[in-house]
């Protein structure tokens, strides 16, 4: 207890700081100090430097000088990284759809899929019509489509010949749409191209039933259309699709919107189709644009 009071009285023992002139030895001023205030004063020092320097470091770019602190360039190159990343992810997520719908299809089940990422494609009705082998009531299906059919607006008879060069009067796929490229088979450039607004309608040509409506890598949202005599239009890039695998549709009847989707795309335009029998068609053959 002595030696605690006799540490406390040390410490604040007061001691006569002079600063005299070395020439005259003249006292120019003094001041009386105990360890303690020493003490105190450095303390205080002490807590205001590191103060002035988390704030000099927090809020100045000399935290850009700190040994293994990223400067602004890598703090950008850091956010884009990620950009990049996120976008991979959701391109990942499209193609393992676009391989599940085709593994569907080649097993004999539903292709699957609608115009939002991730959302399941349900034909309306509660199941899909497209089977491996057709059955009874489909048979049934197709006929009656095939009879409805006959009464859309198409001048002459429906298929056309393979050998007419004659245009009928289908709708066109988009109104008032410019074509910036024809049909060419040597190419494989096997339908041709529309230029249109973004978010234009896009319109079924004739009558038919929906049998493919999905996503896919390089062509993006593309709808497919079974029409009677075993013609079959495409229509590809669209940002969204408006009808879903096994919906009936009619002619001129909008099924998806134009956009610019899919890897092999410049802009907003749709490119479209016409297959009968496995074979590709001109479809200015067949459908007047202007």
């Amino acid at each position: 207890m002595k030696a605690k009071r006799r540490f406390w009285k040390k410490l604040r023992n007061k001691y006569k700081l002079s600063i005299m002139n070395e020439t005259t030895f003249e006292e120019v001023m003094h001041a009386r100090l105990s360890r303690l205030h020493v003490i105190s004063a450095l303390s205080m020092l002490a807590v205001v430097l590191v103060a002035a320097t988390t704030v000099l470091i927090a809020f100045t770019s000399l935290r850009e000088l700190i040994p293994g602190y990223p400067d602004r360039s890598l703090r950008r190159q850091i956010t884009l990284n990620a950009l990049r990343v996120d976008s991979l992810a959701i391109e990942l997520e499209r193609r393992d759809r676009f391989f599940n719908s085709i593994r569907a299809v080649i097993a004999g089940g539903e292709a699957g899929g609608d115009s939002t990422l991730g959302a399941p494609l349900v034909a309306r009705g509660g199941y899909d019509t497209i089977s491996m082998g057709a059955s009874k009531e489909e048979q049934r299906f197709r006929e009656m489509v095939e009879e409805r059919e006959r009464f859309n607006l198409t001048l002459g008879d429906w298929p056309p010949a393979a050998s007419q060069e004659t245009f009928y009067h289908c709708f066109p796929p988009i109104a008032n749409g410019m074509i910036t490229a024809r049909f060419n088979e040597a190419i494989h450039h096997y339908g041709i191209d529309l230029a249109a607004k973004q978010n234009a309608y896009v319109s079924a040509v004739l009558g038919g039933v929906v049998i493919f409506s999905d996503w896919t890598l390089k062509t993006g949202y593309v709808i497919q259309v079974q029409h009677p005599g075993e013609f079959i239009s495409i229509y590809k890039h669209n940002s969204e699709l408006l009808k879903v695998q096994g919906d009936v549709v009619r002619a001129g009847e909008a099924i998806a919107i134009v956009g610019n989707t899919g890897e092999e795309t410049t802009g907003p335009h749709l490119h479209f189709e016409l297959w009968r029998g496995g074979k590709p068609l001109d479809p200015e053959k067949y459908v007047k644009f202007e």
